[in-house]
């Protein structure tokens, strides 16, 4: 009878080390999380794809210009998304003082800086000429009074605007001695001009350049 309860015990250890055996390796198993399909470690190391937005172009403002300008300035800023017309005009303007004023001292380097090779060529003939008679300008430019765009078209990938310029200009021309041998300081005459810039539209530099220089 001992014998036998001995067995019976023995037998009842061994099924408990098998049972916890199984339980035990199951408990383990079942503490590690399963990779879901969302969650497969090849796909957790990918990452999404960066996608870049493009700033939307400024809207462009017209306001009150004639209707075949502002078809041609449309045209420019459906090829030049970036193209904004106030900015352009505070550039012109600029633009306008500055190659006056390098042409008044004779700054070469300046006006092919801020010119095409043509309108370039042309004031530095005017500059040769002037220097070769000994005299220099002694201008002012007292202030513009008015900027408004002339025309906008564009040709092929060129973007041609023209601006025309009021502004009171006051001209003094001196001599090799420094007198005053044409106009005078206190008297500021009016001055109409319409220039044409132009640049390529297509270009990631946004330079424009004059290409041409009218008398309004």
């Amino acid at each position: 009878m001992i014998f036998e309860i001995v067995i019976l015990a023995m037998i009842a250890a061994f099924l408990g080390l098998r049972l916890y055996s199984v339980l035990g390796r199951r408990a383990e198993h079942e503490e590690e999380p399963v990779p879901t399909r969302f969650e497969q470690p090849e796909l957790r190391k990918e990452k999404s794809p960066q996608v870049v937005l493009r700033q939307p172009a400024p809207a462009l403002e017209l306001g009150g210009v004639p209707p075949v300008i502002e078809r041609g300035l449309r045209e420019i800023a459906a090829v030049d998304r970036h193209f904004d017309l106030s900015a352009f005009m505070k550039g012109a303007e600029a633009a306008y003082a500055m190659v006056l004023e390098a042409y008044w001292r004779g700054d070469r380097e300046e006006l092919k800086q801020l010119c095409d090779e043509d309108v370039y060529a042309s004031f530095a003939a005017a500059i040769d000429a002037r220097e070769a008679a000994g005299e220099t300008l002694d201008n002012r430019l007292v202030r513009i009074e008015d900027t408004v765009v002339h025309s906008a078209r564009l040709e092929g990938k060129t973007a041609r605007i023209a601006v025309r310029f009021t502004a009171d200009i006051a001209t003094v021309t001196r001599d090799r001695d420094g007198n005053v041998v044409a106009g005078s300081l206190d008297d500021a005459i009016e001055s109409v001009d319409i220039w044409t810039f132009a640049r390529d539209a297509g270009s990631a530099t946004p330079d424009w350049l004059l290409e041409e220089t009218d008398a309004g």
